[in-house]
């Protein structure tokens, strides 16, 4: 399989999704070499290096699906959701939280409030990576679908 990678890549999805250890993309879908360009960005905060990273496997490799996978206990988002309530974060960990924040709903309290915001928060990157110009041509020509998911710490029901 390496040796045929090595002559050029061709994932059928980009998939954003968060640093944490345990949501492991390729691990998540069952997916092996070469079928996903993942990208890993804590809380799937979206800068200038994830946005041109995302635009790469669209436009270089056409690839032609964007998921957007959030979890929950998402750190990041529970770091955000903390500093509102007057918690002190470092300098890289506030710029995450300042980027999730958007996200929160004020009317929810305690692990409420966070599972709604991790909900939230890929609803948002979602919007905005559809909305990126390049992008948002692809998506209105059926090119590309840029989705949302969740993956869950525990099996439904459990």
């Amino acid at each position: 399989m390496r040796r045929a990678l090595a002559g050029g890549q061709h994932p059928f999805a980009v998939v954003l999704g968060c640093v944490d250890s345990r949501v492991p993309p390729e691990l998540v879908f069952d997916q092996g070499l070469g079928d996903l360009l993942t990208v890993r960005s804590a809380g799937e905060v979206l800068d200038e290096a994830v946005l041109g990273t995302i635009a790469y496997g669209v436009l270089e490799l056409g690839v032609p699906l964007i998921v957007v996978l959030g979890h929950q206990g998402c750190g990041a988002v529970a770091a955000a959701v903390h500093a509102e309530a007057g918690g002190e974060l470092p300098t890289h960990i506030r710029y995450l939280a300042d980027r999730i924040r958007p996200a929160i709903d004020h009317r929810l309290r305690g692990d409420a409030r966070i599972d709604a915001a991790v909900t939230e928060n890929v609803r948002r990157v979602r919007a905005r990576l559809a909305a990126e110009p390049d992008l948002a041509a692809r998506v209105a020509d059926g090119c590309l679908a840029v989705v949302g998911a969740r993956k869950a710490d525990q099996p439904v029901g459990a």
